[in-house]
């Protein structure tokens, strides 16, 4: 079987608002759960591939802050 993680979850989400996307955000961070962290992948994903060369700067400022 050949499950495409990605296009699940985009899939998922793709009816979603601002909120509920936040919602699902903030429970997988506050969960602790291994489970989520495909899902978090996923969204970082996107938000890597849709950001600037200086969005990106600021990402990674702010993941090395957080080490």
């Amino acid at each position: 079987m050949n499950i495409d993680i990605r296009k699940n979850i985009i899939d998922n989400f793709k009816g979603s608002d601002i909120e509920e996307i936040k919602t699902s955000i903030v429970s997988s961070i506050s969960e602790h759960q291994e489970i989520t962290l495909p899902g978090l992948g996923v969204f970082f994903e996107l938000l890597w591939n849709n950001s600037d060369e200086s969005n990106q700067t600021e990402i990674l400022n702010t993941i090395k802050k957080g080490l």
